[in-house]
């Protein structure tokens, strides 16, 4: 949104100021001063100069600007320094509380009304004067910091909002290339290592058979072994699961890689510390395994050493071998497909470090990572020197300011009544309002019921004062602050308010007071702000009523209950009703910016399971089907035939390494994604910034109706589509001929359109929504639809069965 000019309002307020003063008087013939006007220019000057300026020091300028009008109010005339004094100093701490942390604004805040107060008293004690105009002032204060705050908030909010969909809008364009890429490094990672290493044992035991006839079947035993391992690792790879499994510690799978190797025959060491789990730890176990395998494959016999220390500042992945012997046989040296290091540097990258590789000087080779340590990790930033300097400024201010009118400006005679004037206990009222508000958002019932119980004192403060001025103003005062928590909980009703709720549970208003209800929605913000909105009528209109009967009238007692009940009302129900825009304003854009998320992630996804079903293809056809018949050898005892077989595929692994990035899948043939896809759906929910964590339990079975299988990916995907800010959990569960699905953490899609689409798309198959206990969401689809489900499938869902079969 482009930003106004920062020099437009200080323009307007010096062109206001000049029209109250000098202008007035030069209408009313009164021409001022020379030394006034040389005064007014001298202050004037800075304070535009210094408004003009205020985003980029906001501090200093309120300082200054402060400072400025109250040593100009000195020698110049009544108003001379009002506009300036009042509008530019609220000016410059609007945008303090803007540009400035939230600490920094409430210290500007008070360090003005405690000057503003002990300026007051140094002039007129504590018993002279009403003390309103001292009143109006520090909430002309309190109305600019809360309205730079909400500015700021609701600007962080736009821009948090913008980098999300900026974020889902490259990851929808990333998420296919990101599954090539992943699919690649997992099968160049888990075939070439478990194969090399059949082909590396198979070659040394034939070039051993004399000398060493037992090598031969511990090899064979190995290549069954590893063939299944293989199998296994394949499956996983094409369909690889999406939660957060308990797996080793990472120093505890390094350990365990080492120690195959070994097996293996290998002369390897290590020294490796506690790993954190995560990106760092990955990219380690990674690098360490490509590293130990290329020295099979072109250093055998070579000693090898490992080391993994991790620090405050950086992780350190070194895989130091010495020189091969002299006289052995490399008998891998020409399996590798040449992207080994170029792998390394990947994962490296990918963590957020870098690697480097090459000869040493004994004739060996090293691979050195450098990855990030504890450091690394994103941490709460502390608050920059310049805020610091900012809020010494504001508490320097604050000491030194209130001595400027006693040292500077003018003295008068203080009073010396004994009795408090009223506007001190306005003064007071008021900063006990001013507190309850800044708990509004943190406990909204309490804060709105501390503010309503303020009310009645108002009344009470001002004939314990001796109040003399307008007698409904003070009451009007008080409402002002009511009204602000009014239009908060109205917003946040019609904000969270997603229609209609079928639980029976649900807290719900009196029968008389429904019709205010459903004009907000239903649910606890929408009672709360509902019954808050009538208990605040009948609270300030109690209190006026009493302050103008206290005051005295002609009027009659019901007249003026009636007058202050409406005017209540009329205030209440027009604060309410801006609340309540405001409220639906911001649910519509956060429901577009959901249905923007929700068609990228499906566009993402969609093409990311494309992308993975045509590389499961030709895996299937050339790797799967090599390591298969390299088994059959081995269990048949055929040690060439092993390695022969275990070179081929290699070279199948080679060659489709090669095809993955050729060639995509037309759009109109993609197929629909089912539960094999979810770790690519909570990958890019995840990648958006939502929390998501999806579990499918062990009962869960292989191969599920392509119905129920389609039916039950697309309710994760509506589900998650409706998740908010908080954490989603989704578990999926079969047992008693039904598949389950469990969801925590989505209170949205227990309600409203969500819970339609989801129980239409369900009971397609017959089966059934339930709504639990803190909004928990049940869905149960029986794994053997009846008969009215199999005659009308879901849509999509025949054409998608042909593609399976």
């Amino acid at each position: 949104m482009k930003r106004t000019d920062d020099r437009l309002l200080p323009v307007l307020l010096i062109c206001a100021q000049a029209v109250v003063w000098p202008g007035a008087a030069l209408v009313r013939g009164t021409v001022p001063t020379a030394s006034a006007l040389l005064v007014a220019v001298l202050v004037a000057g800075p304070v535009t100069a210094a408004l003009a300026l205020r985003r980029t020091r906001p501090v200093t300028t309120l300082v200054l600007v402060a400072a400025a009008c109250a040593l100009g109010a000195g020698p110049l005339p009544a108003g001379a320094m009002a506009v300036l004094g009042t509008a530019g100093v609220a000016l410059a701490l609007f945008t303090v509380a803007v540009e400035r942390d939230t600490f920094t604004a409430l210290l500007c805040t008070v360090a003005l009304a405690v000057w503003q107060v002990l300026y007051w008293i140094s002039l007129h004690g504590l018993s002279d004067h009403d003390g309103l105009d001292l009143v109006l002032t520090a909430l002309l204060y309190v109305l600019a910091c809360g309205a730079g705050l909400f500015a700021r908030r609701t600007r962080h909010a736009r821009q948090a909002a913008e980098r999300l969909l900026q974020r889902a809008e490259s990851e929808r364009h990333r998420l296919p290339a990101a599954e090539r890429q992943r699919m690649e490094r997992e099968l160049h990672d888990v075939s070439a290592h478990h194969l090399t290493a059949v082909v590396v044992t198979a070659g040394a035991a034939l070039g051993l058979r004399e000398s060493r006839p037992e090598l031969a079947d511990e090899a064979l035993r190995f290549a069954v072994g590893t063939g299944h391992e293989v199998t296994r690792a394949l499956g996983s790879v094409r369909a690889p699961s999406p939660s957060r499994e308990e797996l080793p510690s990472p120093e505890e799978r390094l350990r365990d890689l080492v120690e195959g190797f070994r097996g293996l025959g290998r002369h390897v060491d290590h020294e490796i510390g506690p790993l954190p789990n995560g990106a760092v730890a990955d990219a380690a176990f990674g690098i360490v395994r490509e590293a130990l395998t290329n020295v099979a494959r072109h250093a055998p016999g070579a000693h090898t050493r490992v080391r993994c220390q991790y620090g405050d500042t950086r992780t350190d992945i070194v895989v130091t071998s010495s020189a091969p012997p002299a006289g052995a046989t490399a008998h891998g040296a020409n399996l590798g497909g040449g992207r080994g290091t170029a792998f390394l540097r990947s994962r490296a990258r990918e963590a957020g470090g870098t690697l480097t590789s090459g000869p040493t000087a004994d004739g060996g080779w090293e691979v050195a990572a450098v990855l990030p340590g504890r450091t690394a990790a994103p941490v709460e930033r502390s608050v920059p020197l310049s805020y610091r300097l900012a809020q010494l400024t504001a508490a320097v201010g604050l000491v030194l300011q209130p001595l400027l009118p006693v040292m500077i400006i003018r003295s008068e005679d203080v009073s010396s009544g004994s009795t408090p004037a009223a506007g001190a206990f306005f003064t007071l009222l008021a900063a006990a309002q001013a507190v309850a508000l800044l708990w509004l958002r943190r406990a909204p019932r309490a804060a709105t019921g501390a503010l309503l119980a303020l009310a009645p004192l108002w009344p009470v403060a001002m004939a314990v004062g001796d109040y003399t001025g307008p007698v409904v103003l003070p009451p009007a005062l008080s409402m002002l602050a009511t009204c602000g928590a009014l239009a908060v909980l109205a917003a946040h009703a019609a904000r969270t308010t997603a229609g209609p709720s079928p639980a029976g549970n649900r807290p719900r208003p009196p029968r008389w007071l429904r019709p205010a209800a459903a004009a907000v929605g239903s649910g606890p913000a929408a009672v709360t702000a509902v019954v808050a909105s009538v208990v605040a009528v009948t609270v300030h209109a109690a209190a006026a009523t009493a302050a103008v009967l206290d005051r005295g009238t002609t009027a009659p007692v019901w007249t003026v209950a009636v007058l202050a009940t409406a005017g209540a009302s009329v205030a209440v129900g027009a604060v309410h009703w801006g609340g309540t825009l405001r409220g639906r304003r911001d649910r519509a854009a956060r429901g577009t910016r959901d249905e923007r998320l929700a068609a990228w992630t499906e566009e993402a996804v969609r093409d990311a399971w494309a992308e993975r079903r045509r590389i499961a293809a030709g895996l299937e056809s050339t790797v799967l089907a090599r390591t298969a018949d390299m088994v059959v050898e081995a269990e048949a005892g055929r040690l060439d035939g092993t390695a022969e077989r275990a070179r081929e595929a290699l070279a199948a692994m080679r060659s489709l390494l090669d095809t993955v990035r050729e060639g995509e899948t037309e759009a109109a043939r993609r197929p629909q994604p089912t539960l094999q896809a979810l770790d690519l759906l909570a990958h890019q929910c995840r990648a958006t910034g939502r929390d998501v964590e999806i579990r499918l339990t062990d009962r869960v079975p292989g191969r599920l109706p392509t119905a129920v299988d389609l039916t039950a990916y697309h309710a994760a995907e509506t589900v998650l589509a409706a998740s908010g800010e908080g954490p989603a959990v989704l578990e999926f569960d079969a047992y008693d001929g039904s598949l389950t699905l469990t969801v925590t953490g989505v209170p949205g899609a227990t309600r409203g359109l969500v819970r339609e689409r989801l129980t239409a798309r369900v009971a397609a198959l017959g089966g059934t929504v339930t709504t639990g206990p803190a909004d928990a969401l049940r869905l149960r689809l029986p794994l053997a639809p009846g008969p009215e489900a199999t005659g009308t499938p879901v849509a999509g869902q025949g054409d998608e069965e042909k593609r399976e079969r």
